[in-house]
């Protein structure tokens, strides 16, 4: 059994422990709230830009040409960017999305297809490098908190493998946020952009002919063809967006679990501690009362 100094010392330690898991739960739940008014902020705009491409390309006579829109009559390599996080201490967000884009490198491989790797965050960095995947890029460093300028680059690389045609598809695979208790495992394809994005029905048709025709100067075709990188970044950051806040939000939940195990475990060895010195106590009045014994025999 071990002595009462032994037990106060690992309490001291959990107790630390505790601080430290609390603190990093109020910083996680403070970021948590920044990335979501981050994600409601980038709402409008993204709506906003899907309706701009949407009219443009009702003014256009083909978009059929554009690089972004065109389909390959035969998939043979596909590209997989897993976003996971730069820091560990998040229960499961980033071992879930490794898990499934694993997964996919699987049916895909299964299938006869060649996969490229497009690594986001340091953890999904180390993981696919330890598995020996080779990796055709890798961004790290801001997952936490991402700029636009950090989507623009991961979507240039892609445009790049896609346009090279080294990849015939692009897809994502990240944490969707839903609450900070759920985190909704995403698998969104982003190239090549779906040209039912840009069809309309019948009745906006006829709230553009009462408005009357517009004059697009360049022609709607060269204004389509630089919206649609725009819109591949719009769509990474809001994916982005999507994973810091999961992140932030399974962090929040397991240093919450961790401070609550830290008081339970705090607790039994109190009560152990409790009893190891009553167990003391016991044996010393024994040992007085033995000792009284053998004086007066």
């Amino acid at each position: 059994m071990a002595s009462v100094q032994d037990i106060r010392r690992r309490i001291r330690s959990v107790t630390n422990t505790r601080k430290i898991t609390r603190a990093m739960e109020l910083v996680a739940a403070a970021k948590l709230r920044k990335a979501q008014t981050r994600i409601e902020a980038m709402r409008p705009y993204a709506d906003r830009m899907l309706e701009l491409m949407a009219g443009t390309a009702r003014a256009s006579s083909s978009v059929r040409g554009l690089p972004l829109l065109q389909q390959r009559e035969r998939e043979e390599a596909v590209a997989i960017v897993p976003l996971t996080g730069d820091r560990g201490l998040a229960g499961a967000f980033n071992s879930q999305i490794l898990r499934r884009a694993l997964a996919l490198h699987r049916e895909l491989q299964g299938e006869g297809k060649q996969v490229r790797w497009v690594s986001v965050g340091r953890r999904g960095t180390g993981s696919l490098r330890f598995r020996r995947l080779e990796l055709a890029g890798e961004f790290t460093g801001f997952t936490d908190q991402p700029r636009y300028a950090d989507a623009q680059a991961i979507a240039h690389r892609l445009t790049e493998l896609y346009t090279s045609e080294e990849v015939d598809r692009v897809v994502v695979v990240y944490n969707q946020f839903e609450s900070a208790l759920v985190q909704q495992v995403t698998v969104q394809d982003v190239l090549p952009l779906s040209a039912d994005l840009l069809e309309t029905d019948e009745e906006e048709r006829r709230e553009d002919a009462l408005r009357g025709d517009f004059i697009f100067e360049p022609e709607p075709e060269e204004i389509l063809e630089r919206l649609l990188p725009v819109y591949l970044e719009t769509e990474l950051y809001r994916a982005l967006l999507e994973s810091a806040a999961s992140e932030h939000g399974a962090r929040m939940t397991a240093m919450r679990n961790a401070s609550k195990n830290a008081g339970e475990l705090i607790d039994d060895l109190t009560l152990a501690m409790n009893r190891a010195r009553q167990a003391e106590i016991t044996q010393e009045i024994l040992e007085v009362v033995a000792g009284a014994d053998a004086l007066t025999t």
